[in-house]
C-alpha cells in the first residue's frame, strides 16, 4: 500500500517543487541586472557616467 501511495505523490511532489524553483531564464536575468549594476558602480568610481537612459518610463538624454 505504501508503495503505491508513493507511486501517486511522486510525480505530485516533483512538479510542485519545479513550479516553486525559479527558472534558469529568471536566475540569469537576476545574475544579469545585478552584474550591470555592479558594472555601473565601477565605474562611477572612476567618474564615468553610464546611466540610466530610462527614468520612470521617460527616455533621457546622454
Amino acid at each position: 500500500m505504501a508503495r503505491f501511495l508513493a507511486i501517486l505523490i511522486e510525480p505530485l511532489l516533483l512538479t510542485l517543487v519545479v513550479a516553486l524553483l525559479p527558472s534558469s531564464s529568471h536566475a540569469r536575468r537576476k545574475r544579469r541586472l545585478q552584474r550591470r549594476r555592479r558594472q555601473t558602480l565601477l565605474l562611477a568610481t572612476y567618474g564615468i557616467d553610464v546611466g540610466p537612459r530610462r527614468i520612470h518610463g521617460v527616455e533621457v538624454p546622454a
